[in-house]
């Protein structure tokens, strides 16, 4: 669609030739005489782009000016302004004009302004549609007590500098958390910089952290910034920080300790003014009993606890947060978004989501991209964890005593596995079970045990 330009002038004569040049350019072009005229076409029909002579009679350009801010009109203005009008021009640039012309025009000038006025209001209209993107991104969905509790918690703890563990399982959204803590502080003009502690290999994570000297280790061929120096004057979030070694995590409480770090192969120490937010699935009081963290840096890092719930214990927020991936895919896609039919809508419910809201967000893609139809029925969600979803009826038991005390003892099984990362031996010591009755039990609940527990068997 062709740009639309309001020119605003009591010279026919400029009015005719200014119309005609933007024309020639390919822009839509209205023309009137007048400050009242102004006024009344921008009220009927919005523009994109208004070029305002300052001399007019009856209400000049400056008081047409001031009335457009009033009322809130978006588009930019040019003023036009005779020799005698410049010190006019320059205050109606103070007052919010995007530049001005001087006359006799120069038509050439008159379009390069013209062209320039209109890309900044398209780069300012990508931009608040950018943060508008970013914004729903990292909105935390639901209205359930417990998300309402995670915002107050997050709200409270952002302004201030104090450093914050975050807890929960695998695909809560503890990512989420700390960015909503890192966009609300007062780092937020600064970077957000994430690591990924169980995904970076051992002889690689001090490197990633605090950054290498040229030579420092075989493949080191320059010198590299680490991710301290790289939140500098923002936020470091340290994801999985209990699958860090203990060698590393000495090196990590030194730099909270200190703000400062010292690059691998390196003698001088940089400084740093970093504010470091840290998350874990697992249970460090426990870690520290096994000897696997600091108790040290455990205190370092929990000065501010947020714990991030399951998904399962806010099954209030499953439709708000289907909607709203619903909404994204769909945007992403180029489709409509589907209608969840009230089956389908009682069984995400009715289901217990073992890989929380990520799972959700990939369950709710598959069914956007493979669903036929504008309609989710319950049959469509048969894929979940062997069809481990019902349809319950309101005011009536979902599933019979017996597969509700199964299902949750395997949940609690699976938990318990999570927090022991897999190891069978711990995790019957801390269910007070032997370890053969754990396996009898996973077995019948087709739980798979990790595979070097199937080895050692």
């Amino acid at each position: 669609m062709k740009p639309s330009i309001l020119i605003v002038d009591d010279e026919a004569g400029v009015r005719s030739a200014l119309s005609g040049v933007l024309r020639d350019e390919g822009y839509q072009v209205d023309a009137v005489d007048s400050g009242e005229a102004c006024l009344d076409r921008v009220a009927r029909a919005p523009y994109d782009l208004i070029v305002l002579d300052i001399w007019l009679p009856g209400m000049d350009g400056l008081a047409t000016l001031a009335r457009l801010q009033e009322r809130r009109v978006d588009a930019p203005v040019v003023m036009i302004s005779g020799h005698g009008n410049i010190e006019s021009a320059v205050r109606a640039i103070k007052l919010g004009a995007f530049d001005f012309v001087e006359k006799p025009l120069s038509l050439e000038k008159t379009v390069l302004v013209v062209s320039n006025a209109l890309r900044q209001r398209q780069l300012e209209a990508e931009n608040r549609a950018l943060r508008a993107t970013v914004d729903r991104r990292l909105t935390l969905i639901g209205e359930s007590y417990v998300i309402a509790q995670l915002r107050e918690q997050v709200a409270m703890a952002a302004p201030t500098k104090g450093r914050v563990l975050i807890y929960g399982e695998n695909g809560t959204g503890k990512e989420l958390v700390a960015r909503n803590i890192h966009m609300l502080s007062r780092k937020r003009g600064g970077p957000f910089v994430e690591v990924n502690c169980a995904a970076i290999p051992e002889e690689l994570i001090e490197s990633e952290l605090f950054g290498h000297m040229k030579g420092a280790f075989t493949g080191a061929m320059a010198d590299r910034r680490g991710k301290f120096e790289a939140a500098d004057g923002g936020t470091l979030f340290l994801d999985e920080i209990g699958d860090m070694s203990l060698k590393t995590q000495a090196k990590v409480l030194r730099a909270l300790q200190e703000q400062v770090v010292e690059p691998v192969g390196g003698t001088a120490t940089v400084k740093v003014d970093v504010r470091v937010i840290a998350a874990t699935n697992k249970d460090l009081p426990a870690e520290i009993r096994a000897g696997r963290f600091r108790e040290d840096l455990y205190f370092r890092l929990n000065v501010i606890p947020i714990f991030v719930p399951p998904l399962r214990d806010r099954a209030a927020d499953i439709a708000l947060l289907a909607e709203h991936f619903m909404a994204d895919f769909a945007r992403e896609y180029g489709r409509r978004p589907k209608r969840l039919d009230p089956g389908a809508a009682r069984g995400l419910s009715s289901y217990r989501w073992p890989g929380n809201v990520r799972e959700l967000r990939n369950v709710i893609e598959r069914l956007m991209i493979m669903v036929p139809g504008d309609t989710i029925t319950l049959s469509d969600l048969a894929f979940l964890d062997g069809g481990a979803v019902v349809a319950d009826t309101p005011g009536a038991p979902a599933l019979p005593l017996h597969e509700a005390r199964e299902r949750f003892e395997r949940d609690y099984i699976l938990r318990a596995l999570a927090a022991q990362n897999g190891n069978i031996s711990r995790t019957a010591e801390v269910l007070g079970v032997e370890r053969s009755n754990l396996y009898r039990k996973m077995r019948a609940f087709g739980i798979a045990p990790a595979r070097r527990e199937e080895e050692a068997v």
